[in-house]
């Protein structure tokens, strides 16, 4: 077929096709005027807010806010006071007491008669032998079991309130 003939059938259907979408649309405009009847808008005023009132600090009618609060307690009294656990203040420390507990792994266990210890591997590669009443990590941690699979650990760290808490925790067996 001509290209020309093709140019022009293009051109007649577009034609054609315009001229059908120009019929009377009052119908749609009719749905469109009572659409904007139905749903009017309203807009509540803005509230009213009372005005900003500034706040004075009077230190001396207040408890410093950089202190933890200790119900009314100094903290020498409380310290005094309390009775919980402590880290023993004259013991040696321990080798394996300067590495994070994170970075220190069990990579085996060594029984010998009726004495089971722990292998304790250390960030330098040094590997220790562990058994209960060793201690190991920062955070005071003593060694309460070695296992086959893991060596249990309760740690005591300080609770914020010049006091100490117990917490579990464990060293499991990794291969390398």
């Amino acid at each position: 077929m001509n290209p020309k003939i093709k140019y022009l059938a293009l051109l007649a259907g577009c034609t054609v096709g315009l001229a059908g979408c120009a019929q009377d649309m009052s119908d749609l405009q009719a749905f469109v005027q009572q659409t904007k009847n139905k749903h009017q808008g309203k807009v509540d005023p803005l509230p009213e807010f009372p005005p900003y009132e500034n706040f004075v600090y009077a230190p001396e009618q207040l408890r410093d806010p950089f202190k933890p609060q200790t119900d009314q307690m100094s903290s020498s009294v409380v310290a005094a006071e309390y009775t919980g656990p402590r880290p023993e203040a004259g013991r040696r420390k321990e080798p394996l007491e300067s590495f994070p507990l994170d970075s220190l792994k069990m990579v085996g266990l060594l029984q010998q008669q009726n004495q089971t210890w722990g292998l304790v591997k250390d960030p330098n590669g040094t590997i220790h032998r562990v058994q209960p009443g060793n201690y190991a990590g920062q955070n005071n941690g003593k060694i309460q079991t070695v296992g086959e699979a893991s060596i249990d650990i309760q740690e005591l760290i300080p609770d914020g309130l010049s006091g100490w808490v117990n917490r579990k925790a464990k060293l499991a067996m990794r291969e390398e």
